[in-house]
């Protein structure tokens, strides 16, 4: 096996490891809250698009519009969802995060930061520099492989000219 494949294979490892570890935290928002995957899902979504239309969100998840309107119907009564007439077309319906739907996905998101930055605590100034470097690299060539127009297209595609 080449270097940098058993390089690769270690670190994917190693970040299997700590997802098993930061896994079994029950502590973190997503055991503790009621959501079911359709509704995670659209708070993800909310969350990463902002005011969208409830056909929009339908298209995504692969659902029709009247199953979204109902799992909306459910998250506007929990306070998670807000519904709003939209102002250039009034059929339209569009959905935004409430304050908690916002403040109970960024915890999500965001749960395992405190634990990080413990363990992150406990490195040495050179390999809290290692990290930093390779997190920086990492980000780097995410950017980079989003901005790549190839990168949008099914395996085994080419860009047309």
């Amino acid at each position: 096996m080449p270097a940098n494949e058993r390089l690769i294979a270690e670190i994917i490892g190693a970040q299997q490891q700590l997802q098993h570890l930061f896994a079994y935290d029950r502590s973190d928002p997503l055991f503790s809250s009621q959501l079911t995957m359709s509704q995670l899902k659209i708070l993800v979504l909310l969350h990463r698009l902002g005011d969208t239309s409830g056909r929009e969100l339908a298209g995504l998840l692969g659902v029709s519009l009247a199953t979204m309107s109902g799992m909306v119907d459910r998250m506007v009564a929990q306070d998670l969802v807000t519904r709003a007439e939209d102002p250039h077309d009034r059929r339209v319906r569009r959905l935004t995060l409430s304050p908690t739907g916002h403040s109970l996905i960024t915890d999500i998101i965001t749960a395992g930061t405190e634990k990080q930055v413990r363990l992150l605590q406990k490195l040495t100034d050179g390999e809290l520099a290692t990290v930093r470097d390779a997190m920086t690299a990492l980000v780097r060539v995410a950017v980079e492989d989003t901005e790549t127009p190839a990168s949008h297209l099914e395996p085994g595609t080419t860009p047309s000219p």
